[in-house]
């Protein structure tokens, strides 16, 4: 008998077919104009050959070998889940009474499940909450810097994840859309919470066919799809703050600025006219001064200035922009320069980032609440940025700075992961690998022997979406869905919920986290909690048996005519409408940020020199600058060991693309597998060649599961393509401490011993006898 089961994913909404107990294959939702491929993979995904079908423990860690063993090559040992479950509460009560809360690093950074219950960060933070506390996360490694920077110039991070001026307002009002980074449709798969409706492409096809002119300023001629007819401007990579400061010389120099706007919306404008100028520093940011900084000609920059001043403009870039050293300087100088015109806040006009990054961004809608798990408090308060994992693990009690903050790293004990995958996210994979061996014992709840589940030491099975009930709900989509369990767990593989649940009774605190709600419970509960937040709204909901019946409900779409503008108000009246800044202004020059005394992140945007770039002396060992990039195989790492992915692979290797002129030089052809290789790793890829992709470039895309040859030996060769063994692991400033993944320099050659095979996809060595 087949099934059809409603169910919905980051990439996407479906049906999923199910006979005999096995997912078969996949329906896209009938709402969806363009639902993509991903979705075809996920019946590989449930049923992959590297399941973890029961908990697992190290095999050196049982015997002792914890602190201070290098993990990844051990075998690892079945055991029961009664056995796990203990192991696992017994090691969280000590290091909690001999090293305090703090000591147990809560991860769980990713994208688990767009069901909004079974959601991997939140059950694990919702427990380490109740049990006394934990070291967590704060900010995102797809935009950290950014979310640092944006409260401080603009007052809000909603230009950047929220509501930003819809693609109804920038269609009817604006000439021409900058776009530094591009468009690219492939960011546009996938969103966080799923997506009933892929809308990037219908509204990037709406601008075009209105004649919104689209100029892309990107390495990647590709970054743009050719339908939209976009000027393509090739800029060195890392060097969009010295353009932006010559298109801003070039305004001043003319007269074009809005003086008005600067005299009653901003603050800090003569600091910041008069490093643009020179007179500061002596170097006026001339468009000859960027050009070879740029690559782009003075003239070129020239025209481009007076055109973004003299018509209405949308001015944009890509969240990728701002990963990269000293991130926060060409958000913050895009929005100057906004300011500077006068164009913040005018219908269809202004800045905004991220419209090229995931789905939604842009997509007219209703304010509707979304459906979600309430986030948990953390008693102990403690956190570290992001993406400094490894520094904490290697710097216990060290001081850093951050956001105006002077902090220290706990001494970690535990790292305890659930959701993410840190050997996919996180940079400089070998550096993390030394790193990890400092704590006495990391635990995972993982659905693959992917790397973290391999360098993990308790490794408890997890189910997929698909084995389990949940609910998606994303704000940038009007869908809300029902995702029905299609099938029983693969092996013994539990939910988060249930696995948190049976330990905190160890720990003797299963009714505070549960509640005394089981599945169906919980998401009765929640569901009533969003309909009644909806009411308040004036926003009518079906009942949760109708809504769980039906699989999905959708909002009403904005009323013809509608558009949204953000900053509208505040532009209309300043003092009305205040941006939440210390002045209520934008902020061209910002006290807050010039008093906290950073060399690397001053008190007005300025062009500081990448640690890596093409114009370093590195260049001339390592003369390809390689940009990694969310790939359209695949989320992440998610669904790598699926069909879409393993379509696009060369002979099972993750591609890198050059320029044909780059491959030639190094008597390199389509399809070689070459070595790509820096002083921090290596990795072997599969050669592409594109003529629309910038000489001195290379682009590889995230996500490839990391698989040294050498299994826990730190600077093995990865055979399979991870790039993040060659991205340094350094903070775009003590201001933001982003990750800095797109200042990376690389060599590429051709390889040329016996291609060793990728296991990854595998499960790992395994003890026969059980525990």
């Amino acid at each position: 008998m087949t099934e059809l089961k409603p169910h919905a994913a980051h990439w996407g909404s479906f049906d999923a077919v199910v006979r005999d107990g096995r997912v078969v294959g996949v329906q896209p939702f009938a709402r969806d104009p363009f639902p993509g491929s991903l979705i075809e993979s996920v019946p590989d995904i449930v049923h992959a050959p590297c399941r973890i079908d029961r908990p697992y423990v190290r095999k050196g860690w049982l015997e002792g070998r914890r602190k201070g063993a290098l993990r990844g090559g051990d075998a690892f040992v079945p055991v029961s889940w009664d056995r796990a479950v203990r192991l696992v509460a017994d090691e969280t009560r000590r290091v909690r009474a001999e090293h305090g809360p703090t000591s147990i690093f809560g991860g769980s950074y990713g994208w688990s499940s767009a069901g909004r219950f079974h959601h991997a960060r939140s059950q694990l933070q919702r427990f380490l909450g109740l049990g006394g506390g934990y070291t967590g996360q704060i900010n995102a490694y797809s935009y950290a810097a950014a979310q640092a920077l944006l409260p401080h110039v603009l007052g809000t991070n909603e230009v950047l994840l929220g509501r930003t001026t819809d693609w109804a307002a920038i269609i009817r009002h604006a000439k021409v859309m900058l776009c530094l980074g591009g468009l690219p449709l492939r960011n546009g798969l996938v969103t966080s919470g799923g997506a009933g409706e892929h809308a990037n492409e219908i509204n990037l096809r709406r601008a075009a066919a209105a004649g919104l002119r689209f100029i892309q300023v990107s390495p990647n001629r590709a970054d743009v799809p050719d339908w939209c007819n976009a000027e393509w401007m090739p800029i060195r990579p890392g060097t969009d703050t010295a353009l932006l400061l010559a298109m801003a010389h070039v305004v001043v120099s003319e007269g074009k600025q809005d003086d008005a706007f600067l005299a009653t919306h901003c603050v800090g404008w003569d600091r910041l006219r008069a490093y643009i100028l020179g007179e500061a520093d002596g170097i006026a940011k001339t468009p000859a001064w960027a050009a070879p900084i740029t690559t782009i000609p003075a003239d070129r920059i020239v025209a481009l200035a007076r055109e973004i001043a003299e018509a209405p403009a949308m001015l944009t870039a890509t969240w990728s922009l701002q990963r990269a050293d000293y991130g926060e300087q060409p958000y913050w100088m895009l929005a100057a320069l906004a300011a500077i015109l006068g164009k913040v806040g005018k219908p269809g006009e202004g800045v905004a980032y991220g419209y090229g990054s995931v789905n939604g961004m842009g997509n007219p809608r209703r304010d509707v609440p979304s459906f979600a798990m309430p986030a948990a408090r953390n008693p102990t308060g403690a956190f570290i940025p992001v993406a400094r994992i490894t520094d904490m693990l290697e710097n216990p009690g060290g001081a850093y700075d951050f956001n105006g903050r002077e902090q220290r790293y706990p001494d970690t004990r535990i790292v305890w992961w659930a959701g993410g995958n840190p050997f996919h996210h996180h940079q400089d994979l070998n550096r993390l690998l030394r790193a990890w061996a400092t704590p006495e014992t990391i635990i995972v709840q993982e659905q693959h022997w992917n790397a973290l589940a391999r360098h993990a030491d308790i490794v408890l099975p997890a189910t997929t979406t698909l084995e389990r009930n949940d609910i998606a709900s994303s704000g940038r989509d009007r869908f809300v869905r029902a995702m029905h369990k299609a099938i029983d767990p693969v092996g013994q593989a539990r939910n988060d919920h249930d696995m948190l649940a049976d330990i905190a009774e160890e720990l003797g605190f299963r009714d505070r986290f549960t509640e005394q709600r089981n599945e169906d419970a919980w998401l009765r509960h929640l569901f009533e909690q969003w309909r009644q937040n909806c009411a308040r709204t004036g926003v009518e909901t079906p009942d949760f048996d109708s809504f769980w019946s039906k699989g999905w409900w959708e909002a009403d779409a904005p009323p013809r005519g509608e558009e949204y503008t953000q900053f509208a108000e505040f532009r209309a009246d300043p003092d009305e409408h205040p941006l939440d800044t210390p002045t209520g202004k934008v902020e061209l020059f910002s006290e807050t940020i010039a008093s906290f005394g950073y060399d690397d992140a001053p008190g007005h945007p300025v062009w500081i020199e990448p640690r890596e770039w093409l114009g370093a002396v590195q260049a001339d060992r390592f003369p390809l600058h390689l940009l990694s990039y969310q790939p359209a195989t695949r989320l992440h790492g998610q669904l790598d060991p699926g069909r879409v992915a393993a379509a696009d692979k060369i002979e099972g290797r993750e591609p890198i693309t050059l320029n044909p002129q780059d491959a030639a030089v190094r008597g390199l052809k389509p399809g070689d597998i070459v070595r790509v290789f820096n002083d921090r790793g290596a990795c072997l890829g599969g050669l592409r060649t594109d003529p629309g992709l910038m000489r001195g470039v290379a682009m590889m895309a995230t996500g490839a599961w990391f698989d040294p040859l050498e299994p826990g030996v730190p600077g093995s060769l990865c055979v399979h393509g991870n790039p993040n063994v060659l991205t340094p692991d350094v903070g775009t400033s003590r201001l933001g401490q982003g990750p800095s993944a797109q200042s990376c320099l690389v060599q590429v050659e051709r390889f040329t011993g016996a291609l060793p095979p990728v296991r990854v996809h595998l499960p790992p060595h395994i003890e026969v006898t059980a525990a």
